[in-house]
């Protein structure tokens, strides 16, 4: 009689530590994500962790991953080169995507190639290059606004009735001239009268590249397509 009711006592509890256990294994879940820079540029290698999981992954050369996570956890990028990134991970939610910000400097320039998070190619194109998407650009008051604190050396200067745009790096170290402007394949004197939802892309090309456009391409070039243009 004894030995039943042991038994008895024993199923009982084990069937109390089952259903415990049933949550917890019900509270994971795998999260699939994707990570870029500049809106565009998979970044692989770059590892993604979470804070109640404590899973860790890297991205693959698609800058995809894919990560268990329990919820409402709490997706973490933390990496040389680019802003680290928190994510909290919405009950039931299998993806996320993330665009990393790069910090640019010739330093991380180094750590971001040469830990393959991006190709150098890629990452030098990406600096000079500003392309619009979902008319985010409408969101500037003018084409100065738009470019200011977008590209690395580039200074927009409003003292001017029209504006200015320098280009650091280029033949006038000191900034004493002005970029050319080339806007849908023409020069033009100033680009005061552009309005930043219609400008599709902005490219700032300054050194050996510039040298298509001569001597006037010496302090640095602004080259603006518009949605016109295209």
């Amino acid at each position: 009689m004894m030995k039943r009711k042991i038994f008895s006592t024993g199923l009982f509890l084990s069937g109390i530590l089952l259903l415990n256990s049933i949550p917890l294994q019900a509270q994971t879940h795998v999260v699939y994500g994707k990570l870029t820079a500049y809106n565009k540029y998979p970044l692989q290698n770059v590892e993604v962790v979470t804070k109640k999981s404590k899973a860790a992954v890297k991205t693959d050369s698609q800058g995809m991953f894919s990560i268990v996570c329990m919820d409402k956890d709490i997706v973490k990028i933390k990496t040389k080169a680019f802003k680290t990134v928190t994510r909290k991970v919405s009950p039931g939610g299998d993806s996320l995507n993330i665009n990393l910000v790069f910090i640019d400097t010739k330093s991380n320039r180094e750590l971001a190639t040469g830990y393959g998070y991006i190709n150098s190619q890629d990452l030098n194109y990406a600096v000079s290059h500003m392309e619009q998407e979902n008319n985010e650009f409408c969101n500037y008051e003018n084409i100065f606004e738009l470019v200011r604190g977008r590209f690395p050396g580039v200074t927009v200067d409003r003292s001017q009735h029209s504006g200015a745009i320098y280009i650091r790096g280029s033949t006038t170290v000191n900034m004493s001239a002005e970029a050319l402007y080339v806007v849908d394949g023409a020069v033009t004197n100033n680009i005061d009268w552009i309005h930043p939802c219609d400008v599709r892309s902005v490219d700032v090309i300054k050194d050996g590249m510039a040298a298509i456009y001569g001597t006037r391409g010496a302090n640095g070039v602004v080259v603006i397509e518009t949605q016109r243009g295209k």
